[in-house]
């Protein structure tokens, strides 16, 4: 049996001639509806009926021209009514608004609408870089659309920093230095007199609001993308979706039922279907230099730790190096350190030490039969970007991360 869901119902009567700049009422609330991706908007009109007034309506045949009585109704999730009811009040001067709960069966697919984050930092074109930097640590945000009046310009990300602006280091890394290492690394953007303008990614490829997560997904995996500004109907910005987001909704819904038809064709894989073999291993006694390079050499950004025989023993990643030396307050193994990570050249002798001194030990791994939705349900649950694939006896066969299960959920 098809599950109920809580649901609101936004009721508004209000009269046939209610007018809001030149239009009637109804229609301006059904528009609005429309814009913002509410599942859905009825509107009724009575035979008869009184308000406020007390004055009779009707529609008896001698008295067709009086102001009839109008329902609009509206019925979505409690999170979507709530979102929506201050633009109701704002727009309906006259009339009645009535909130009642309820349960529905919503035979709807899943919308990008109901997976974005909709409160979203912005910058205009004119921004200065090192206050985009700033907005972007403070947030803990990896982009930030840029808006020109009201029109999404661009979207400036941790990438287009890196390859436009000189930024030595990801924002994930950055955001781990002391604070005078972190202060001085902003200030190196501040000398060239960048804008958000001169760094952006433009133009920038965007959702609507009432896009299928399916289809988002199948967008994402097939572009290669991380988020996207989602937009209204009229090109108004209402939120930005990312990866991390879209996979905890498919998770969320497959955790439900497996065989809902809004899920996306991969959703039946495992991880031995889309994991990396070849992932980048260190022994314990390997010196800090050569698993530096060995991080530098691999889009992971990891190197698994093993034992001869290829039992996983821990995993370093550059991120955890960076904290781990920081905290030890080591500061010139720190900056050597971040000179490798920066591909700068470095003085091999400061960098004493060996993979066992800097690796976690705490590795999340999973089976190479473990179904897809269980690997998304990990991602979103951990925190993390790529799980270890090892089998009974722990040793290393794989590694999956967030855009091989995006590609595998697609189809690709």
């Amino acid at each position: 049996m098809t599950s109920l869901i809580p649901v609101q119902v936004l009721r508004i009567l209000l009269g046939e001639t209610a007018m809001h700049e030149g239009r009637p009422l109804y229609e301006c609330l059904v528009d609005e509806a429309r814009k913002r991706g509410m599942a859905g908007a009825t509107v009724t009109r009575g035979f008869m009926g009184f308000g406020a007034n007390s004055l009779l309506h009707t529609a008896k045949i001698l008295r067709l021209s009086e102001d009839l009585p109008v329902v609009v109704e509206i019925v979505d999730t409690p999170a979507r009514i709530a979102d929506f009811l201050p633009v109701a009040e704002a727009l309906t001067h006259e009339g009645t608004i009535v909130l009642e709960e309820a349960r529905a069966i919503f035979h709807l697919p899943m919308r990008i609408r109901d997976v974005m984050q909709a409160d979203v930092a912005t910058v205009t074109p004119d921004t200065p870089l090192p206050d985009v930097v700033e907005l972007l640590l403070h947030r803990q945000v990896k982009a930030v659309p840029v808006l020109d009046g009201k029109r999404v310009a661009g979207i400036v990300t941790g990438g287009d920093l890196i390859k436009r602006a000189g930024m030595p280091l990801r924002l994930d890394i950055q955001d781990q230095l002391p604070d005078s290492l972190k202060k001085e690394h902003i200030r190196c953007l501040d000398y060239q007199g960048l804008t958000a303008k001169e760094v952006m990614s433009s133009p920038v490829m965007t959702l609507n609001i009432k896009t299928r997560v399916a289809d988002a997904l199948a967008l994402m995996a097939k572009r290669e993308l991380k988020r996207l500004p989602v937009l209204d109907d009229s090109g108004n910005l209402m939120g930005i979706v990312s990866r991390v987001d879209v996979l905890r909704a498919i998770g969320k819904a497959a955790g439900v039922n497996e065989h809902l038809s809004s899920l996306p064709p991969g959703i039946k894989k495992t991880a031995r279907d889309v994991m990396y073999t070849d992932a980048p291993t260190a022994r314990p006694e390997t010196p800090l230099r050569e698993v530096l390079e060995k991080l530098l050499a691999t889009p992971l950004r990891r190197v698994v730790i093993v034992d001869d025989h290829g039992r996983i023993q821990g995993i370093v990643l550059d991120r955890d190096m960076v904290v781990m030396v920081a905290r030890h307050n080591k500061p010139g193994i720190l900056q050597t350190v971040l000179a490798v990570l920066s591909g700068k050249n470095a003085d091999q002798e400061e960098l004493a030490g060996v993979a066992a001194e800097v690796m976690k030990t705490e590795v999340f791994t999973l089976r190479p039969d473990t179904p897809l939705a269980e690997v998304v349900r990990l991602l979103v649950e951990k925190k993390v970007r790529r799980l270890v694939v090892a089998d009974e006896g722990g040793h290393l066969l794989g590694m999956v991360d967030r855009d091989a299960v995006l590609r595998g959920l697609a189809g690709y």
